[in-house]
């Protein structure tokens, strides 16, 4: 057999091996066309029709853990149609529900995608057919974070409330019983006065804390400016500044915009100035710098005076915590500024860090997403506008001289 019939059988050998292939590839596929098609007409009538229509995440999985239809909400906790079934406390209760029972549990679940937020679910399991389990989950995140919150605002008023309420008992009838002595019904009167004062800043800021549990979003959203936000903290505490004899002093980027409340940004940034003025040494510097880094407004409060020990920097921002509970007294501190911070800056999507070193001082650093610097009008046609008002009013002028 000459070269030229060797590679005609091996074209022929090629083309026939080629048609094979595809043959094949046409085949596997028909037969997955087959095998969809037959598992969507054997799911029960009915029931994709009440999944499209569902808000809460569900959908029909067969007994191998397979994903077979889902509801829109479905991939919110990363499940995908045509996939396995991924969380495996919602594989054992598909397998559990295998044998013809109705199971529930309630687990803890990672949402999809690149998130590491978990959510509470409440999720059900029943069979509807010979291969296919029904599979409902119920987010109760929402009942979580309100009981977490009643729970949190019965703490804190049992444990820091109780101290000035008794205090101001005590006092009360001490002024009682010194009704004739009008020095010690003065000076006791002061200190109620001082009680009664603490008592207000004290509810004050754990009404702060409940307003920013109370709900997962902000709820009055605009563009806030940074510089609005920085110079409000100074001035609101010039006056504590200078009694401590402290300096207050801002610099950094200027015309730096975020999307939040400026409100609650305004409460927040000024508990950093109060709590760095409080901590400062006579004669030292509290600085508030601002600057962007990578998309990122980072706030920082930095000051002079007795620093953080590294212990306890993992627990200043735990509510009614004090590092130094001498210093905490003397200055009526209710150990909630902090915690009041990181609720804030979490409520606009951002974190706080914290720097210090003991005897050398404490850096709190807010950092929150940059936003584009809003569209303002020119003012130029309101001059426009008032050119033959002005002009009037000169020519008026005028004539009356």
């Amino acid at each position: 057999m000459d070269s030229t019939q060797l590679a005609l059988l091996a074209l022929l050998l090629g083309a026939i091996i080629g048609v094979g292939a595809s043959l094949l590839t046409l085949i596997a596929l028909r037969a997955r066309e087959r095998a969809a098609r037959e598992a969507s007409e054997a799911v029960p009538a009915g029931i994709t029709a009440v999944l499209d229509a569902m808000d809460d995440p569900a959908a029909v999985v067969d007994t191998s853990g397979q994903v077979i239809a889902i509801s829109p909400t479905a991939p919110w906790l990363g499940i995908e149609k045509d996939a396995p079934l991924e969380h495996t406390g919602l594989r054992d209760l598909v397998r559990a529900a295998r044998g013809g029972t109705t199971e529930t549990a309630n687990l803890r679940l990672l949402r999809g995608g690149m998130s590491s937020e978990s959510r509470l679910v409440a999720a059900r399991a029943t069979r509807v057919s010979e291969r296919y389990i029904l599979l409902l989950v119920r987010d109760l995140s929402e009942q979580e974070r309100l009981e977490q919150m009643r729970h949190d605002f019965i703490a804190n008023t049992s444990h820091e409330l109780k101290t000035p309420v008794g205090a101001v008992t005590l006092l009360a009838e001490a002024i009682e019983l010194a009704a004739d002595d009008p020095a010690q019904v003065r000076a006791f009167t002061a200190r109620l006065s001082a009680e009664a004062d603490r008592l207000g800043r004290l509810t004050g800021r754990i009404m702060n804390l409940s307003r920013l549990q109370a709900a997962e979003e902000l709820t009055s959203v605009g563009d806030v400016a940074i510089d609005e936000v920085v110079a409000s903290a100074v001035e609101a505490h010039l006056v504590q500044a200078d009694s401590a004899g402290v300096e207050l002093a801002r610099g950094g980027d200027r015309g730096l915009y975020v999307r939040g409340d400026a409100q609650i940004l305004k409460e927040a940034i000024g508990n950093l100035v109060a709590n760095a003025i409080a901590y400062s040494p006579r004669g030292s510097r509290v600085g508030v710098g601002v600057r962007t880094n990578g998309g990122v407004v980072e706030i920082a409060v930095t000051d002079q005076g007795i620093g953080i020990a590294e212990a306890d920097q993992q627990r200043v921002f735990e509510r009614f915590y004090r590092a130094d509970q001498a210093r905490s007294r003397r200055t009526g501190g209710s150990g909630l500024g902090l915690s009041i911070v990181k609720h804030a800056v979490s409520r606009h999507g951002g974190e706080i860090r914290l720097w210090s070193q003991p005897d050398r001082g404490s850096t709190f650093t807010v950092r929150l997403p940059l936003a584009e610097a809003p569209v303002i009008d020119s003012p130029v046609k309101k001059k426009k506008k008032r050119k033959p008002a002005v002009a009037g009013a000169q020519a008026v002028k005028k004539g009356r001289e």
